[in-house]
């Protein structure tokens, strides 16, 4: 039997990062088992037909001084610092993120609903917040009627795909930018090119797709900590013993998870009646990502563009290849599809290619005699988690399980949040703290 001190399942970033910061520490053994052939995870990327496709857009925006520290030294001078350029495409005309500061360009209309109600907010005159803080309320209060109906509904119910009265507003924190009076006003009179949000710079690899972080931080780990193609197939929590394939029985005295919750909840075997019923409160959405490879370069001067009316099928287009050249080959370029659905909701690939491929004519980013040389599409069973009202108290629930049972549940889908890479690696790096720090007497 294979035993070691920490046991991390899943070879993300997050999973990296623990066993990184343990190993740095040489004082406990750790290891890693990840059930695909490379690590990553979501951070990962693909090589098809001559493209580097990832799982949808993941760029590096390095805020925290250690993150950045460490995120660079990583990818030692190979990453570009790129300026953002994104954009929303509504009315038949593109106008810079974020909608809320930018309505330069729109229909004298929309723009004039848009800025009247935004600045109503500010004199109180918007509709209040709902009883319980629902994310809805939230974008009327912060917004106003105009910026609500015109891209902020309508984007986030095809991206959430449930009434937004069910959504809590604790998820947006940091992600959704919140204006000035004076950046919305001249946003409605100019094309001004200031940068918003935690997003208006970010870095990325040069070569290799973003695949190349974790890889340079698998590199960094002593050979035999990450064990690649071993899927986790069971847990006893109590016994503190892992059934890995390949691996069979591994012991462990502290196990590290950043697989999504609830997939390691299923794991655990007959859970105790309060923490079922918790996890079965847990809701995600699950992304379908059709990647593209066109023979025309720069398709476009973009590097994504946010779709909130019901016309597109998609609710968000990127381009790979605008965030590097190397991801397609010369004389191409590369793009990614985003659509949002529900886990069990069936989807009819070839229908929605072909509703994809004509919206993406419609709106002018492909041209009718393009070559399409690549199509490869990708499933994130669980890409978004869902703040519903159910969340926190799920969780809640869950933790004194976990902790009782010497689990630490990290990252994006082991914390059950909505998060970026810099901070799953920062997950990583404060949970071997924590399992370094001295047992409290």
């Amino acid at each position: 039997m294979i035993k070691t001190d920490v046991l991390v399942l899943g070879g993300g970033l997050a999973g990296l990062s623990t066993a990184y910061h343990l190993q740095k520490s040489g004082k406990k053994s750790v290891l890693v088992v990840e059930k695909k052939e490379r690590a990553g995870g979501l951070a990962g990327s693909v090589r098809f037909r001559g493209f580097t496709f990832d799982h949808t857009g993941h760029l590096l925006h390095l805020h925290d001084p250690y993150g950045r520290r460490l995120i660079l030294d990583l990818l030692k001078g190979r990453t570009s610092l790129i300026a953002r350029s994104s954009w929303i495409f509504s009315q038949g005309r593109y106008t810079r993120y974020p909608f809320q500061a930018n309505t330069y360009g729109l229909p004298e209309k929309t723009a004039d609903e848009c800025v009247v109600g935004f600045l109503k907010t500010l004199e109180g005159r918007a509709a209040a917040a709902g009883p319980r803080g629902d994310f809805r309320s939230f974008c009327l209060r912060h917004f106003g009627d105009g910026v609500s109906r015109h891209f902020m509904f309508p984007y986030n119910r095809k991206l959430w795909r449930v009434p937004l009265n069910r959504l809590t507003a604790d998820w947006q924190g940091g992600f959704v930018p919140k204006p000035t009076a004076g950046e919305v006003l001249r946003g409605a009179l100019m094309d001004q090119r200031e940068g918003f949000g935690y997003n208006a710079v970010f870095h990325y690899p040069r070569r290799g797709g973003i695949q190349a972080l974790p890889d340079a931080l698998a590199g960094r780990l002593a050979p035999g900590t990450l064990l690649t193609g071993h899927a986790v197939l069971g847990l006893d929590l109590r016994r503190r013993r892992a059934l890995v394939a390949g691996l069979g029985e591994v012991a462990y005295e502290r196990l590290v998870n950043t697989l999504p919750l609830p997939a390691f909840l299923d794991l655990s075997g007959e859970l105790p009646a309060n923490v079922a019923k918790a996890r079965r409160a847990l809701r995600w959405n699950a992304v379908w990502c059709l990647n593209l490879g066109v023979e025309r370069t720069r398709v476009s001067d973009k590097h994504w563009v946010y779709f909130p009316e019901k016309r597109f099928p998609f609710y968000r287009v990127g381009f790979y290849s605008n965030f590097a050249a190397s991801n397609a080959p010369r004389g191409s370029s590369s793009l990614y599809v985003e659509f949002s659905r529900k886990p069990s909701e069936p989807v009819s690939l070839p229908a929605l290619e072909r509703s994809a491929l004509a919206a993406l004519r419609a709106c002018g980013v492909l041209r009718h005699g393009d070559r399409i040389v690549a199509r490869l599409w990708m499933r994130i069973p669980c890409a978004y988690v869902l703040y519903d009202f159910n969340r926190a108290p799920a969780l809640a629930a869950i933790a004194p399980f976990l902790k009782k049972n010497g689990v630490d549940s990290i990252g994006r889908y082991g914390a059950w949040k909505y998060s970026f890479m810099e901070a799953a690696i920062l997950d990583g790096r404060a949970c071997a703290e924590s399992l370094l720090e001295p047992k409290r007497r």
